[in-house]
């Protein structure tokens, strides 16, 4: 089952010594507007076809927007074996809000 994440936790979680991997699962437009740094982005649309460019073996943490297109990505992967999944609650949108008040913002 995809587990919750906090952005608060995943701040924390990437300032450390391993950080955890994040995948952005938005459209391209969506990027180019805001992104977290060191984040791997995939498009909801085309990852099953790219799963083997991610790590079974690590913790995972997937962002999107709001929080919805990610949790349908931690579900797909978890078909595919990942154990560590979590969706970052709240999306970039509270990660904007909560930790990064200076990122561009969008409906």
């Amino acid at each position: 089952m995809v587990r919750e994440m906090s952005c608060r936790e995943l701040a924390a979680s990437l300032e450390q010594s391993q950080p955890i991997s994040l995948l952005d699962v938005r459209e391209d437009w969506e990027v180019e507007i805001c992104m977290i740094n060191n984040a791997l982005h995939i498009p909801l649309s085309e990852l099953q076809g790219r799963v083997d460019e991610l790590s079974p073996d690590r913790p995972l943490a997937i962002i999107c927007h709001h929080g919805v297109r990610s949790r349908h990505a931690g579900m797909l992967l978890e078909e595919y074996g990942f154990k560590d999944v979590f969706n970052v609650t709240g999306g970039i949108d509270i990660w904007a809000i909560e930790i990064e008040p200076d990122m561009t913002r969008y409906d």
